[in-house]
C-alpha cells in the first residue's frame, strides 16, 4: 500500500484530537446531507472507478510527478498569499520553489526545490482572511465540489485566478488540466478513505473544519507534540 499523503494523516490526527469541536458549525447539515447522497452518487460511480483506473494503470513515480505539477502550478497563489499575511520570506521561499521547479525541476514534474532546502507551504486566500479575522462561517456541502465554507468559496475564487492554470487561453487545454487535476486529488485520497470511521458525512465535516483551523493558524493553535513527531515519521520514510 502507498504511504498516506501527509496532508491526509494530518486531517486524520486533527480530527480524531478535535472531533467535537466542528460539529456546531453546521446549521445547513439537512440540506448538506442531500447534496453529500448526490456527490457519493457521482463519487462512487464516476470520480472514485476513475481515480483506480488511473492509479493502476500509472507509474508510481509518474503520479508523483503529475502531483508536483500541479503543486507547483500553485507556488505563485502561495508566494502572493505569504505577502498578504505579512510573511516576505516565505513569499520569496516560495516563488523560489517555482522558479526553481518550473526550470530545473521540468515544468514542475520534479520537486527540485524541497531537495535543495526550499520547503513548499500550501497558503490561499481564504487563509488569508482567516489571517486577517474572517471566520469560516458555516460548513456547506456544494454539488461535485464537496466541502466548503462562505470563507474558503470566496478564497478559492480568488486562488483561481492566482493559480497558473487560469493563466491558459485556450479553453480545452485548461479544462483539461483542470479535470486531470481533480483526478489526482481523488486519487490521492484513495488510501485515506478506508480509515474513514462511523458516519461518513460527520467524519469528513469535522475532518475538514479542523483542517481549514489548522491552516488557518499554521498550526500553531492545535498542533501538539504527536502531530510534529508523526510529521517527522512521514518525512522520514
Amino acid at each position: 500500500m502507498k504511504l498516506l499523503n501527509k496532508k491526509n494523516l494530518l486531517l486524520l490526527t486533527l480530527f480524531i484530537s478535535f472531533h467535537s469541536i466542528a460539529s456546531n458549525h453546521d446549521p445547513f447539515e439537512d440540506f448538506n446531507r442531500t447534496i453529500w447522497v448526490f456527490n457519493e452518487f457521482l463519487d462512487d460511480n464516476i470520480a472514485k472507478p476513475t481515480a483506480e483506473i488511473y492509479t493502476s494503470i500509472t507509474p508510481q513515480f509518474i503520479e508523483h510527478g503529475v502531483t508536483n505539477f500541479f503543486r507547483n502550478l500553485n507556488e505563485l497563489d502561495n508566494a502572493a498569499n505569504q505577502l498578504l499575511q505579512g510573511r516576505p520570506i516565505l513569499a520569496l521561499n516560495d516563488f523560489s520553489r517555482f522558479i526553481v521547479n518550473s526550470t530545473i525541476g521540468i515544468a514542475g514534474f520534479i520537486d527540485v526545490g524541497s531537495n535543495i532546502g526550499l520547503e513548499r507551504h500550501d497558503e490561499d486566500f481564504g487563509q488569508t482572511l482567516g489571517y486577517w479575522g474572517v471566520s469560516t462561517g458555516p460548513f456547506l456541502m456544494l454539488p461535485i465540489l464537496g466541502p466548503s465554507t462562505p470563507r474558503d468559496l470566496a478564497g478559492q475564487s480568488v486562488s483561481s485566478v492566482l493559480g497558473g492554470t487560469f493563466a491558459i487561453e485556450e479553453t480545452e487545454a485548461r479544462l483539461a488540466l483542470t479535470a486531470l487535476d481533480a483526478l489526482e486529488t481523488r486519487a490521492r485520497y484513495l488510501d485515506v478513505e478506508t480509515l474513514i470511521i462511523g458516519d461518513r458525512y460527520s467524519f469528513i465535516r469535522d475532518s475538514y473544519m479542523q483542517y481549514q483551523e489548522f491552516e488557518t493558524s499554521n498550526g500553531e493553535d492545535l498542533v501538539d507534540d504527536f502531530v510534529e513527531d508523526m510529521d517527522d515519521f512521514l518525512l522520514d520514510e
